[in-house]
């Protein structure tokens, strides 16, 4: 379990990290908001199939939606109360999104009402697999990916490594830091599941140098027999990134559209890991999460244990309201995060942290032809050539990008950090990449109906 010099991954960007506004404030509970929303669509795959109507009492931990799919999610009541619509409402995405909205029972204690969990100890692979579905869980560094799919490799492979990522390289945010340091025993706890559950012979705990501490205090509460080694990488974005991770855990690459599990590697988020050990521990589904609301534009940054579905506004008044000059929320990093329109939208289990920034971040930049300087190129983690991405995006040859291997792109925003024509490339190759999966699935449909 000893240590390592700071590994890393080849390319990259040194963004300023701006921790230090939340770095050292533990994470405090939020009080319940009258009413919650819990969107239907807050994993990858399909939406959850609510199980309850309009009129229905909840209670906290209660199954309210069901996986519509494999790759889907099971959906729990983060409060005590009565639903008071199933139907559309304003989603993080912009969207709006089937959501089961929850009006809190004032005079309720909010006990939680716990999942039926045995002892991992006694259970199969299997069935910790099926315990974390019923769980609800998905990987809370933002991709919101079901856990229990990453649990069951395809016929053929297996995992030999388990990966916990607390990398956290997206600035401003602190919430994978936090819960190393306060949910050490539930991360203990999850690592052991999850191996268990993956036949793993080994774990690694990777995290970056400016959280030197966090890793030794994990070393320190490893039991001596657990096959685990806690690394330490340069920080550096994006290390965060599946791809990035395994290259500087492993040293070893994943292939142009091949998966980590072709490496025999699983990756889950410290968030996510905490949450399973904390599930074994005390019988709590996914219904709350480690929130960093930092930033110039709010008055109180804090680090909040947040209830999926609290609004954004609830969170607002509780860290003091923001200052007159906020211009823009983002629900995530400055690198990946996502615009906010709305103060009613919810937290969601993939929301890590809420940003906000003001008049001297946000600066409208005049765009410049490109100088072909290749800065773009050398910071590409993926070893794309964003600068020539760019100009068929631009003249939208979207076909033409397919040859470029756009749909490599993690869109992480490093070429667009570094370019100093300030061209928008990162917002160019999300709109191509959706378009032409758009097209994709047009083509599939009519392949189908031949």
């Amino acid at each position: 379990m000893s240590g390592s010099a700071a590994r890393t991954f080849k390319h990259g960007v040194h963004p300023g990290d701006f921790k230090e506004l939340t770095r050292e404030l533990p994470v405090e509970r939020v009080p319940l908001p009258a009413v919650l929303t819990v969107p239907l669509s807050q994993h990858l795959g399909a939406p959850s199939v609510p199980l309850v109507k309009v009129g229905d009492y909840v209670r906290r931990g209660q199954l309210i939606g069901k996986a519509g799919g494999y790759v889907s999610a099971n959906l729990h009541a983060p409060c005590s109360g009565t639903v008071r619509s199933v139907g559309p409402a304003h989603h993080p995405s912009g969207k709006m999104v089937e959501s089961v909205v929850i009006e809190r029972d004032a005079a309720s204690a909010q006990v939680l009402l716990p999942m039926d969990v045995q002892d991992w100890r006694g259970q199969t692979a299997e069935e910790i697999v099926g315990t974390v579905a019923e769980g609800g869980f998905v990987g809370l560094g933002g991709a919101a990916f079901p856990t229990h799919v990453k649990l069951t490799p395809p016929e053929g492979k297996h995992a030999r490594f388990l990966i916990v990522n607390a990398a956290e390289c997206e600035p401003y945010l602190n919430s994978d830091y936090r819960i190393l340091l306060e949910q050490t025993e539930a991360v203990i706890e999850g690592i052991q599941v999850l191996m268990k559950a993956l036949g793993a012979e080994k774990a690694f705990v990777g995290t970056e140098d400016n959280k030197t501490d966090a890793a030794e205090h994990l070393r320190g509460a490893l039991p001596p027999d657990l096959n685990v080694e806690v690394l330490v990488f340069e920080t550096k974005y994006p290390q965060g990134a599946e791809k990035m991770l395994i290259d500087a855990v492993l040293h070893r690459e994943v292939p142009s559209g091949r998966l980590p599990i072709d490496l025999h590697v699983v990756v889950n988020n410290v968030g996510t890991v905490a949450g399973v050990g904390q599930m074994y521990l005390t019988g709590q589904p996914l219904i709350e999460r480690v929130v960093t609301v930092t930033g110039p534009g709010i008055r109180q940054p804090r680090n909040l244990l947040v209830p999926v579905g609290t609004p954004l506004e609830h969170v607002i008044d509780h860290c003091g309201g923001m200052t007159e000059d906020t211009r823009q929320i983002l629900f995530g990093g400055p690198m990946m995060g996502q615009a906010q329109r709305f103060l009613d939208v919810p937290v969601m289990k993939g929301t890590s942290g809420i940003l906000f920034l003001t008049d001297r971040e946000v600066v409208e930049r005049t765009e410049y032809a490109c100088i072909k300087c290749l800065r773009c190129v050398d910071a590409c983690p993926v070893f794309l050539n964003p600068s020539r991405l760019g100009a068929l995006a631009k003249a939208r040859l979207y076909e033409d990008m397919l040859d470029h291997h756009i749909m490599d792109c993690m869109e992480c925003a490093s070429c667009s950090f570094v370019c100093p024509s300030n061209i928008p490339l990162v917002q160019r190759f999300r709109v191509a990449k959706g378009l032409l999966k758009e097209q994709a699935a047009r083509d599939r449909e009519r392949e189908g109906a031949k």
